[in-house]
């Protein structure tokens, strides 16, 4: 009989494979490239990158974070994916083991990754990955009636109420913003990202993943303009931000929300 340990640990590695492949989506979505093709290959000299230097985690640390042919340096940022997936799939797992929802969320979380770093790198939150989101959160709500580890419930309706507040709220708030300032303060692609995870996790994880971001942002951004001495225009995008938001609300909303309630 396979013990939970190597549950634990066969996930773990599966995690930092599905990393591999979303470092790819990383780099080349942005760039308009293909997923497939060409192969795996060194940004800087182009020479393809050869199976057993393409082990998660484990090849970066061999080949002490550069290129085997041209030596040239490797950023971090591809191991740090990898393990984040990794850490991820583990906690969904060990929080709700094999099941659909497993899977659901497994998808959310992969996708809230790459769109992370992407926004980090470029400050953009690609259509191509936000839109199919929310048609596929809504999709999934049909097979998945109860979400109430999450305090999700009523299957699609919760979804299409979810996708409808997520991007309402936020394109609400741009509005006003733009209202008042005569400047843009918030892309197109926060509103479509928020949706996405209305779409995911219901309209109730709407208000918990725009308060919990706002305040993340809040005391980063502020803490950000003091180390590197910048005025109050530092630009800082907010998708990483309602990212980290809504992997808390997957593992903590809940218990964070009765807590609340009772204080």
């Amino acid at each position: 009989m396979t013990s939970p340990l190597m549950y634990s640990i066969s996930i773990f590695i599966f995690g930092a494979i599905a990393g591999s492949f979303l470092n790819v989506c990383i780099y080349r979505v942005p760039r308009g490239e293909s997923l497939v093709l060409p192969a795996s290959h060194c940004p800087q000299c182009g020479a393809a990158v050869r199976a057993y230097d393409n082990i998660p985690i484990l090849s970066y640390l061999i080949l002490g974070g550069n290129c085997r042919a041209c030596k040239a340096r490797i950023s971090p940022k591809y191991p740090a994916v990898e393990f984040i997936s990794a850490l991820l799939t583990l906690f969904l797992f060990l929080k709700f083991g094999f099941s659909l929802t497993f899977v659901f969320l497994f998808v959310l979380c992969a996708a809230l990754i790459v769109i992370t770093f992407i926004d980090l790198e470029h400050r953009i939150i690609p259509d191509v990955i936000s839109i199919p989101g929310i048609a596929l959160g809504f999709i999934f709500s049909f097979y998945i009636d109860d979400l109430s580890m999450l305090n999700r419930t009523l299957g699609w309706s919760n979804s299409l109420i979810g996708i409808i507040a997520g991007g309402g709220s936020l394109l609400a708030v741009a509005f006003v913003y733009q209202l008042i300032t005569k400047k843009e303060g918030m892309g197109g692609g926060d509103i479509k990202l928020l949706a996405m995870m209305g779409a995911f996790l219901g309209w109730k994880s709407v208000p918990f993943i725009v308060f919990a971001s706002s305040l993340l942002g809040s005391v980063i951004g502020i803490t950000l303009m003091l180390v590197q001495k910048k005025d109050a225009k530092l630009a800082i995008p907010f998708g990483p931000f309602l990212a980290l938001g809504a992997v808390i609300y997957i593992f903590f909303g809940k218990q964070l929300i009765q807590w609340y309630l009772h204080v």
